[in-house]
């Protein structure tokens, strides 16, 4: 199979041709690779390959046999480099496979390299020093997201049909709206992170997936979800499988729309109407849609706040550990700006203001659960604007303290991290797309605690209703000459 055929599938649709014996695991290995070398050197998504002599069972899951990819931060892989994305843990090489890549191994998934991620995952753009920028597929001016820009960038140039990443504010939302892909984070406690870490950024990250069908997401969640011992926290298991609720009527849903984001970024000319457009399209499959005002149960200023002591002083926990492992110093020989100066805040926060920002973290949750009980569905754009011009970040990175790089972030993307912190299921799904520059616009879409199982019901229909596979960037494997 050539790369111009293996595009045309997705990942459930290639394990059921190995399935079939019309093709083998090898083969489709080898169509990934010819992919990659087809589009890789102008997105630069990929920053390792290497050879597997992995043949799984054909049928044994609806994922065996299918090229796959893990970000380089969330997912050890014995013998494997995890680089973090940074100069600080360059060439660090995992000792055993976490409790997820152990889950992706049972699921028969063939995992063939790593994909960018902005250093440390502290960023939604993906532009570490360490392997250079990740390019969006769709224009390669604009950022590919972060942090997991590097598989947001693969899948949508047709390299894998979905991709590992993990999300601690949007980390796999913000990647799937900038490349026109369909990304869910999933419940607090869904996936366990284990066995080296109990939880990451104080609970705040999960792992997830990017793809191009939502029938791939749900079938990898079906394989990776579940408890480990010694999880801390544990989300009650679905009724039946996520790729059996993926072709379930919904229902009528009561949606609450959230257009405009907290902390006051306004929501740019382009993605309102694509919201104006995704509310029209759910009124007419039958859903209550109507405007909602959803507090936080925190002043935006406290709560920027609260998340800049977890994130920064999580982070400076991490910096620490990597430096001491390696024998390096924590300068900006090894550390972006940004990166530095969440070090030194982190540094500085106490132990007080710690279990403080944790009672914020408590109150957002509380207040967003409430919501949940009067709306089915939470709707609002992924992200406030089109992607990002490479570069943007550049000058924020370089002189803001610890505080002002969160800010920053939270900023740009208001509308993602408060289901982060709290624990719910949050999906962004590619309904539309800017009529001037044929950028794709991501709608995200939240449900109550543990119930990925109504989001995958609502994206199955919407995905019928409004295909979006047959849109392709410029950048695409499916191309001859890859652009």
């Amino acid at each position: 199979m050539r790369a111009a055929e293996y595009v045309n599938h997705d990942a459930v649709g290639l394990a059921e041709l190995v399935a079939e014996g019309e093709v083998t695991a090898a083969e489709l290995q080898a169509a990934a690779l010819e992919a990659t070398q087809a589009v890789d050197p102008q997105v630069n998504a990929v920053v390792e390959t290497w050879p597997t002599d992995d043949e799984p069972k054909p049928g044994s899951t609806p994922l065996a046999g299918v090229p796959f990819l893990i970000k380089d931060i969330g997912a050890a892989m014995a013998g494997r480099r995890m680089e973090l994305g940074s100069r600080l843990a360059a060439g660090h090489v995992a000792r055993a496979d976490s409790f997820l890549v152990l889950r992706l191994r049972r699921a028969g998934l063939v995992t063939f390299g790593r994909t960018a991620t902005s250093e440390m995952a502290y960023s939604i753009t993906t532009e570490p020093v360490l392997y250079g920028a990740t390019r969006n597929p769709w224009n390669l001016e604009r950022s590919a997201g972060g942090s997991s820009g590097g598989a947001g960038a693969a899948v949508a140039a047709g390299v894998v049909p979905l991709a590992h990443g993990t999300d601690a504010a949007g980390s796999l939302r913000v990647p799937a709206t900038y490349n026109g892909l369909f990304g869910l984070k999933p419940t607090r406690g869904r996936v366990s992170m284990g066995p080296d870490f109990d939880e990451l950024f104080s609970g705040l990250a999960v792992p997830g997936s990017v793809s191009r069908t939502v029938r791939d997401s749900a079938a990898l969640l079906d394989q990776i979800s579940g408890p480990e011992p010694g999880d801390p926290y544990f989300a009650q298991r679905p009724s039946r499988p996520y790729t059996e609720e993926v072709t379930r009527h919904p229902g009528r849903l009561r949606i609450g729309v959230l257009s405009q984001a907290w902390g006051g970024r306004r929501t740019t000319a382009p993605v309102a109407d694509a919201l104006s457009r995704t509310a029209g399209l759910l009124e007419s499959l039958g859903h209550q849609v109507e405007e909602a005002e959803v507090g936080l149960g925190a002043d935006w200023e406290e709560y920027v706040l609260a998340n800049a002591h977890l994130f920064t002083a999580n982070l400076a926990a991490t910096v620490d550990e990597l430096a001491a492992a390696f024998g390096r110093p924590i300068d900006s020989s090894t550390l972006e700006p940004a990166t530095l100066a969440g070090y030194h805040y982190g540094q500085r926060v106490s132990g007080t203001q710690f279990v403080a920002a944790l009672t914020i973290r408590n109150r957002v949750s509380r207040s967003l659960a409430r919501y949940f009980d009067t709306y089915d569905i939470l709707l609002t754009p992924t992200a406030p604007e089109l992607p990002t011009p490479l570069g943007a970040y550049a000058e924020s990175a370089r002189t803001l303290d610890g505080l002002g790089w969160i800010d920053t972030v939270f900023d740009r993307s208001p509308f993602t991290m408060p289901f982060n912190m709290a624990g719910t299921p949050a999906m962004s799904v590619p309904l539309t797309a800017d009529a001037e520059t044929g950028l794709p616009i991501g709608m995200q879409f939240a449900a109550g605690y543990g119930l990925e199982s109504r989001l995958f019901r609502l994206a199955g229909q919407l995905e019928q209703a409004s295909p979006w596979s047959a849109r392709i960037p410029t950048v695409w494997a499916g191309n001859r000459t890859g652009h």
